[in-house]
């Protein structure tokens, strides 16, 4: 191979990004984005509703989109696959940005003798309302931001740099220069030359491997995504007539009935877990194994829990809820506090005439000024969708709901929150939106204070600009490092937006027609932490004995987070196994079967990337997992379906735990 010709071949469109910017914002490509987008929203919805969690699925949009691409007469290029995957990740983040998996079933649980409202149902038109009132702002508050944390501070934005890598990989492109964030004290020395790609500096074996991997997934990709989708499918469609596969009562039926300790070998739940990755699954087990081997039975022998160990209200599950409250915030609080610090520490710098990252560096922006996104563009839109969404606010949930003074507050609040989440995403690759979520409700307790249905808004508020801010800066890394237009992402993202309002409101429909949200099938446990959150900071009453355990776990958690921080800011090794808060929270929130799934493609990963993988490219296990995530997401539709036509299971045999979902307890 001639790598000289072929390096001139694959290079020159990065080096000259002029030469393909008219081609990037392509209406295949959107088209593109908005289906692989639309099975997004449907999974992320089918598993925010019920555990909780939900993916960006960057990487997994680019894959699936260049697989596609591939069936085209004229396939894409790889700026036209980066505006693929970040619409398709604006369409598919909007179950978790616009409150559906949390904020909405929040409200539908309030209880007008306790909390002095009603319960708040909305129609297919205010729940399409509300999400056009949050669907924007935060879009508009990245471009602004991108120029910093990208361009200046070189953040490492760990999982668009990885898209990037995967991206180069399948379109042969030399690998991208992810560049070292700059501190204070380093100079580039003026003479010092940055060399050209040539056949000097890049091993013919690097690019023999990197030609290798991309034929590799070209040639087995779709067999390896479709044998993997469909066996998650059948697996899926199985366990809808026959619910004891999803149900399997792994200590016997007793500690199932009793205790909840049930298996669920959902494939999807492995897939997860396999992206997850090993260490943050088994930070999740950890918590699994304290909340509800500890926890659990400790308040119900010891009487602080009463009632049924599954009851939210006065049983077990319940009141380890608050234990996992106070960890979420501490971690959260206490991860976000270097990224404070260090804004607070560069602002002030800067006004005072100190240092601060731009005065060690030159103006290193790559991208014309046609292909930037214009500051009148930000100022306008940011406007427009502020005052727009107030308004819509208003006209949703009435002037007793949430007072639009205080709407206009909590936008201007989760603005400046959002800043905070793309810094601590940058470093962290975490997107602490739960945690700024509780923030915006702590100001709300102060400003608005016993109005919990305005605590609840305004803590949606913030976490929809911070979730959207964060995902257009992670999908603008990937972009800067494959020299992908900005522009034309940001038109990716509004459109993704935009088109997500619909497909949201009217899935999360049909489910709330077809299922009790929250209910055995999906039970929607942070709608219980934004509610429990909410009467707390409203009423000061915890359950009993609850109190104590919340400062000690709290306490104990904020010195973890602190140490995990200290870790990765230094690139210690272990930091990746220093247990992760938000990820031993959940472990509380969740029933033990979707935690022990996960773990399983957490080891699976852990295994194949230490004895099988050849190197750190290698992406045949991330295909698979792909294929898991997406099959049951894409069959839950079905699922859906017949449940609305009235078709029910097969068989209850093997449900005598009453835990089987569609079976009667």
């Amino acid at each position: 191979m001639n790598v000289s010709r072929w390096l001139k071949n694959r290079w020159e469109p990065l080096t000259n990004p002029q030469s393909s910017a008219s081609r990037e914002f392509t209406p295949i490509a959107v088209i593109l984005g908005l289906l692989i987008g639309c099975l997004l929203c449907f999974t992320n919805l089918y598993f925010g509703l019920q555990t909780g969690f939900i993916s960006m699925m960057s990487l997994q949009s680019a894959l699936i989109g260049f697989l596609i691409s591939r069936m085209l007469p004229n396939p894409l290029s790889a700026q036209e696959i980066i505006v693929v995957q970040t619409t398709a990740v604006a369409t598919g983040t909007m179950p978790l940005a616009a409150g559906f998996v949390g904020i909405l079933p929040a409200l539908g649980l309030l209880d007008e003798e306790r909390d002095g409202s009603p319960p708040i149902h909305l129609t297919w038109i205010a729940a399409a309302g509300w999400s056009f009132a949050v669907a924007f702002f935060g879009v508009f508050m990245s471009p602004p931001i991108r120029k910093q944390v990208i361009i200046e501070e070189q953040l490492a934005f760990p999982s668009g740099t990885a898209t990037a890598h995967l991206i180069s990989v399948l379109h042969k492109l030399p690998p991208p220069e992810t560049g070292l964030r700059r501190r204070p004290g380093y100079e580039r020395i003026d003479d010092e030359e940055v060399p050209e790609p040539s056949s000097a500096v890049i091993d013919q074996e690097e690019v023999a491997l990197v030609v290798h991997e991309q034929e590799v997934v070209q040639n087995t990709g779709w067999q390896t995504l479709l044998w993997s989708f469909a066996s998650s499918g059948i697996m899926t469609l199985s366990a809808y007539f026959f619910p004891v596969i999803f149900s399997i009562p792994l200590f016997g039926n007793h500690l199932a009935k009793e205790w909840l300790w049930t298996f669920t070998p959902s494939l999807s739940y492995v897939g997860q877990g396999i992206i997850m990755g090993y260490p943050i699954t088994l930070s999740m087990n950890l918590g699994m194994f304290v909340g509800w081997g500890i926890l659990s039975p400790l308040s119900k022998h010891l009487g602080w829990a009463p009632g049924p160990v599954g009851s939210m209200t006065d049983g077990a599950r319940g009141w380890i809820l608050w234990t996992s409250l106070a960890i979420m915030c501490a971690d959260s609080l206490v991860s976000l506090l270097p990224v404070v610090f260090g804004y607070v520490k560069e602002v002030i710098g800067t006004n005072l005439g100190g240092s601060s990252y731009s005065d060690f560096k030159e103006d290193n922006e790559c991208e014309t000024a046609d292909r930037l996104v214009p500051q009148s563009w930000v100022l306008i839109g940011w406007s427009i969708s502020v005052i727009l969404g107030t308004f819509l606010v208003w006209i949703v949930f009435g002037h007793e709901g949430i007072k639009p003074w205080a709407t206009f507050l909590g936008f201007v609040l989760g603005g400046m929150l959002s800043i905070l989440a793309v810094r601590a995403l940058g470093e962290t690759d975490i997107n602490p939106v739960s945690g700024l979520g509780k923030i915006s409700q702590l100001f709300f307790a102060w400003i608005q204070p016993g109005n919990i249905v305005a605590n609840i808004i305004a803590g949606g508020v913030a976490e929809a600009g911070a979730q959207q801010a964060g995902d257009l800066m992670q999908d603008l890394k990937t972009g800067h490092l494959c020299h992908a237009s900005p522009r034309a992402q940001f038109y990716g993202q509004l459109i993704g937006s935009a088109f997500s309002i619909l497909v949201t409101t009217t899935a999360y429909t049909l489910y709330n027609r077809a299922y009790d949200i929250p209910g055995p099938s999906f039970p929607a446990p942070t709608a219980y932490v934004w509610l429990s959150l909410a009467r707390l900071l409203r009423d000061g009453k915890l359950p009993e004995q609850s109190g104590v355990f919340m400062l000690a776990f709290a306490i104990v958690f904020g010195a973890v987070a602190a140490f995990k921080t200290y870790a990765s800011r230094r690139y210690l090794w272990y930091a990746k196994w220093i247990p992760s808060g938000v990820a031993f929270a959940i472990g509380f929130l969740n029933t033990p079967s979707f935690s022990i799934a996960r773990l399983i493609g957490g080891v699976i990963d852990h295994v194949y990337r230490t004895r099988f993988a050849k190197d750190k490219s290698d992406i045949r296990l991330i295909v698979i997992a792909s294929g898991f995530v997406l099959g049951e997401g894409v069959t839950s539709i079905v699922s859906l379906i017949l449940r609305t036509f009235g078709v029910g299971v097969a068989s209850c045999w093997g449900c005598g735990h009453g835990l089987c979902g569609g079976c009667p307890a």
